[in-house]
């Protein structure tokens, strides 16, 4: 039996432990928060078919129960040392550990939408995050805004901190697109008489049943889809939004007042990832995400041999492709060690 550390018990973390626990192997998992789940906990219904959150969660919360590893909570990793092949680890709660081999599944974070200055984010009491929507659609969430009444006009902006120079990133963070399609249907099923619009750049519907939920948001919730990027966005007196984009599919300016305005903000690697990077000796790419030895063939090794990634600590990720990598990470991880 080999002893496994993991770091970090979202959704990869905890995959990859399970897979690790049923080969057979003794597995630590550490995370920083009180919880497992990561940023699973935060949302209410996944794409592209509305799956309750808690029905992956209560899954989740159950292989904890009866797989036989060890979970240490509100806890980070402080240094790892590797000494005569194995991974001297101390935490930040004293713990020493020795592991045969280390698994860094940190996930991401969202886009701090403050950065995005013009489009008034905390600064207009209307203009929320995707991530604040999903906690307004949960039950007993309020979704009126001023004087109580329930928005008639809303608009999405996509692609918020992705694909951006201005904030320094140049990739997509690939769910953004249909997590907008999502929301807007949801919304639109809560709020029938509202009008609901996506500002975007260009749909990318990449999963399976993406694109044939984008276009039920069109022919069946007449949702409208406008090419063309907001330059920006001010408050008016009665608490409306007056938004500044341009149709770039007519070529002409637009102007449109709206009661709600949702950024879909996008991933970015965390701090939690740059530290586990420095502390395991790994390298990381231009966008922060950690590296990878290889895109095709070696998606879970990082550049030190024995320690692996899992996740969307190595670029954005669905649901459903953070489970795979994890599965794949166990996979590799069993197959590393039984060679040696």
């Amino acid at each position: 039996m080999k002893h496994i550390v993991i770091i970090g018990g979202g959704i990869a973390g905890i995959e990859t432990a399970c897979a690790l626990t049923d080969a057979g192997h003794w597995v630590t998992v550490i995370e920083k928060d009180s919880q497992l789940g990561g940023k699973l906990n935060n949302w209410s219904y996944l794409f592209p078919d509305f799956t309750p959150t808690e029905k992956i969660t209560v899954e989740l919360q159950a292989k904890c129960r009866d797989k036989d590893f060890s979970i240490l909570t509100s806890t980070e990793i402080s240094t790892i040392l590797r000494k005569d092949g194995k991974f001297n680890i101390e935490t930040s709660s004293d713990q020493k550990l020795e592991a045969d081999a280390v698994v860094v599944a940190t996930g991401y974070e969202l886009f701090d939408a403050h950065r995005k200055e013009e489009y008034g984010y905390k600064i207009y009491d209307h203009v929320i995050t995707s991530a604040d929507l999903e906690e307004l659609l949960k039950p007993g969430g309020d979704l009126t805004v001023a004087a109580g009444k329930y928005p008639k006009r809303i608009a999405f902006v996509h692609c918020v901190g992705s694909r951006d120079e201005k904030s320094g990133n140049h990739y997509c963070s690939k769910v953004c697109c249909i997590t907008g399609v999502k929301q807007a249907i949801e919304l639109k099923m809560r709020l029938p008489d509202a009008e609901i619009f996506c500002f975007y750049m260009d749909l990318r519907m990449y999963g399976k049943h993406f694109e044939e939920l984008y276009r039920e948001a069109q022919e069946k919730y007449d949702i409208q889809f406008i090419r063309g990027r907001l330059s920006e966005a001010s408050e008016k007196i009665d608490k409306s939004l007056l938004i500044k984009s341009e149709d770039t599919l007519s070529g002409r300016p637009l102007k449109m007042n709206v009661d709600l305005m949702v950024l879909l903000v996008g991933m970015e690697a965390g701090k939690g990832t740059a530290n586990a990077a420095k502390a395991c000796g790994i390298g990381c790419e231009e966008s922060g995400f950690l590296k990878t030895t290889d895109t095709f063939l070696k998606s879970n090794f990082s550049e030190q041999e024995g320690i692996f990634l899992a996740g969307s600590c190595t670029a954005p990720m669905s649901v459903n492709d953070t489970i795979l990598h994890a599965r794949s990470a166990a996979m590799e991880v069993k197959h590393w060690l039984s060679k040696r």
